[in-house]
């Protein structure tokens, strides 16, 4: 397989911010996402239309946006939504590129996470979808809980391509592969995503991957190996999914990402010298 020499990178403040243990005001997300937007990642993860009793850190998306430059800058802009409302409240947002979804192949999960079914979910995905469409955006699906889950509920590959498989009639372009609680093996990182991009060639398939200090580098090589170009990642590693796990796993840090591919010789677009501005910033800001 001829490999890409570049790398779509994900920047994900929002998973950073939402399971922190204080609130964080206004001002403090916008003079942080308004930097992040000047590194030259592909697309940041800005925020969320959820449940406000369910993740507090999130309640004011809405004000935060209207602060952000988001129609001079090159970056994308992705918001998560958990259900028709949430998506019609991003959606009046005209610079929002992506919605994300996060459908889940556990039925716990999916029960704590949006409290609904999966195939209740399925119903959602597909309702905000034809929103998508009709409005010009995209709807990235976070396959979540795609490589185990400790809940005890059945699992296994074939499983996550099977949830797949009835997603993909509704039109969805992007699967982003999911290690909610951390628990992947690079060797199944490997084997599922290179299935994946082998069962559906025309849709874009990324990693979010949440991993310790040790052993993140091994995942996302593994990643790229099987032909994965698109990966989350936090500044600091900070965060994981508060719906998940009572004790949270780091999301990837994009510092130690961003400098490991650059030494492999990966083109992301991200500027170095605003790269440490951001992360100054995020140092101060996550204490």
């Amino acid at each position: 397989m001829s490999r890409s020499t570049s790398i779509k990178l994900i920047e994900c403040p929002r998973d950073a911010m939402q399971g922190f243990g204080r609130i964080f005001s206004t001002t403090e997300k916008v003079e942080y996402l308004r930097s992040l937007l000047q590194v030259g990642f592909d697309t940041i993860d800005l925020g969320s239309f959820v449940s406000a009793k369910a993740i507090p850190q999130m309640a004011d998306t809405a004000d935060v946006l209207i602060q952000l430059p988001l129609s001079t800058s090159a970056t994308k802009a992705l918001v998560i939504v958990a259900n028709d409302r949430g998506a019609r409240e991003a959606l009046n947002f005209a610079d929002i590129d992506y919605l994300g979804f996060p459908f889940s192949v556990s039925e716990t999960f999916q029960q704590r996470n949006t409290r609904s079914g999966r195939e209740e979910a399925i119903q959602t995905v597909a309702t905000i979808q034809e929103q998508c469409l009709l409005t010009n955006r995209k709807l990235v699906v976070y396959l979540s809980m795609a490589f185990g889950n400790p809940y005890g509920d059945t699992y296994d590959k074939d499983l996550v391509l099977e949830w797949a498989h009835k997603l993909l009639p509704l039109g969805i372009t992007v699967f982003s592969l999911a290690d909610t609680v951390g628990m992947a093996t690079p060797e199944q990182i490997h084997s599922l995503t290179e299935q994946f991009i082998k069962y559906f060639p025309q849709t874009e398939i990324g990693l979010h991957l949440h991993a310790s200090p040790t052993g993140w580098k091994e995942k996302v090589e593994a990643g790229i190996e099987a032909g994965c170009t698109r990966f989350d990642a936090a500044l600091g590693g900070v965060g994981g999914c508060p719906m998940a796990a009572d004790s949270l796993v780091s999301n990837l840090n994009m510092e130690w990402l961003v400098h490991w591919l650059h030494e492999k010789g990966y083109n992301t677009g991200v500027d170095g010298d605003q790269l440490l501005a951001c992360s100054a910033i995020a140092e101060k800001l996550f204490v």
